[in-house]
């Protein structure tokens, strides 16, 4: 008999295949690779230029211009989803993205790098949002609330993942070929996920109600026009001192999102398909889950972002000694995000306001430790850990009760929606904190990053304790 607590796998052959575990590590294991390309090659950064001659400029678009892609497209790519079937997608971003990466490690110079990178930005915006997608679909009930708890612990440990992972490949230099591993070890993993993917996950059907729906044309022009003013100045300007054109393009973005907020709402009353359905945001704490979402992953992004400037910059650390250091935070993230749902139900209305205020604290650490420009000690790993559990404790209860009551119909829309918001998140605070930090260096030395570490610190500690304050107390109905 078939378990009422998830949904039946289709075979191949068109028979069940009930392996749910096996579809989540799939799944999660994509994810996974994904983010880990976001962060994995900063610490490649430096090789990368010496070796290929890459003018500053060409650096930061090898470095951004997954970023970029992957932000603008997110949305498009969960309605694709939702069109031409999640499994369709999922492989084929899967197959876009290995490739991809085989063509980044292959690279003879910095053009066909930069191209090959925006490449694999496209592979990762049709794949990630069919995450959300397959496990909404797939998964009910208790099951999804834990698999729920698995992707918010993947989002999480990518971050640090990447900067270790990165660390050891580049100082391992395998076969004299300096930077080109953080790509190619891509490859051999994305090979077996296509394999296990046309294996376990399920058919596609047609007759599915979503299926009927158009592509929102306008809708997907307005959005993409707006992320892309939002994020290329958060990603490049803070390179180029905020030049006046960064400025311009944020305003700009501002004025096509209301255009776009105007025109879907517009054509959800005249009876049409939006690309993010109204429904959608009016969901019970779904506003609430956007804002507290945003913060905590511009909290999480900022904290790592600054610390690693720190740990490189100001006290000379290599790339495989600063990421090791992240690895209480990391851990600790994973684990609550695992197991927050077994602790006791009275606790769990108080989960996301304490655990922004336990980030607080945690940022508060941190920067007390390190503000005399020394190491911190054995202390510092206590404090990271604090982090780690507050900013997970802050992000994954909400994202989950964002998703548990979203129905199989909403499921694109609503991953679409929080993959973006995710990773919006993210730029946000590398940008602002990213910023804050470095106008505030004054100069060379382990003191002056010091200084200007404490100063972000508590900066960041003041947004998460906003992020505490925000609305929290509000029962959802």
């Amino acid at each position: 008999m078939t378990s009422t607590a998830t949904r039946p796998v289709l075979s191949k052959d068109g028979g069940t295949d009930n392996r749910p575990g096996l579809l989540l590590g799939v799944v999660l294991a994509a994810q996974f690779m994904a983010l880990l390309d976001v962060f994995i090659v900063n610490v490649a950064a430096p090789t990368i230029r010496a070796e290929l001659s890459a003018s500053g400029a060409a650096l930061q678009l090898v470095v951004a211009g997954y970023t970029i892609a992957y932000a603008v497209l997110l949305i498009t790519g969960a309605r694709l989803g939702d069109l031409v079937g999640h499994r369709r997608m999922y492989l084929g971003g899967l197959a876009l993205f290995t490739v991809a990466s085989l063509a980044c490690g292959l690279a003879a110079d910095t053009g066909q790098l930069i191209a090959f990178r925006f490449a694999q930005g496209v592979g990762s915006a049709l794949m990630i949002p069919q995450v959300l997608s397959l496990i909404q679909r797939n998964f009910t009930g208790e099951r999804r609330v834990r698999a729920l708890s698995a992707y918010s612990a993947v989002l999480a440990t990518g971050a640090a993942a990447g900067q270790v992972v990165g660390g050891v490949l580049v100082s391992a230099d395998l076969f004299g070929t300096g930077w080109r591993p953080v790509f190619l070890v891509n490859v051999p993993i994305g090979i077996a996920l296509l394999v296990l993917g046309a294996r376990v996950l399920p058919r596609d059907t047609r007759t599915a109600p979503t299926r009927a729906r158009a592509l929102d044309l306008p809708g997907l022009v307005l959005l993409a026009a707006a992320v892309s003013l939002l994020t290329v100045p958060l990603v490049l300007g803070q390179e180029q001192d905020w030049p006046l054109w960064s400025w311009l393009s944020l305003g700009a973005s501002l004025v096509l999102l209301a255009l776009f907020g105007a025109y879907e709402s517009r054509l959800a009353r005249r009876g049409g398909a939006p690309l993010i359905a109204p429904r959608v945001l009016r969901l019970p704490g779904m506003g609430r889950a956007v804002l507290w979402i945003t913060v905590s992953m511009g909290v999480n992004a900022g904290f790592l972002f600054t610390l690693t400037l720190h740990l490189q910059g100001g006290l000379g650390h290599s790339a495989l000694r600063a990421g090791l250091t992240f690895g209480p935070a990391a851990v600790v993230f994973g684990a609550i995000g695992l197991t927050w749902r077994r602790w006791p139900a009275r606790l769990h209305r108080a989960l996301v306001p304490g655990g922004f205020l336990l980030a607080a604290a945690g940022a508060l650490a941190v920067g007390g430790l390190l503000a005399d420009g020394g190491t911190g000690g054995w202390g510092l790993y206590p404090a990271l850990g604090a982090f780690g559990a507050g900013v997970s404790l802050a992000f994954s209860p909400a994202l989950t009760g964002a998703l548990a009551t979203v129905r199989p119909e909403d499921a694109a829309d609503a991953s679409g929606l929080l993959a973006t918001v995710t990773q919006l998140g993210q730029l946000i605070g590398v940008a602002a904190f990213g910023t804050l930090f470095l106008g505030a260096t004054a100069g060379s030395g382990a003191r002056n990053s010091a200084d200007a570490l404490w100063a972000t610190m508590i900066a960041l500690a003041v947004a998460a304790a906003v992020g505490a304050v925000a609305g929290p107390w509000r029962r959802a109905r």
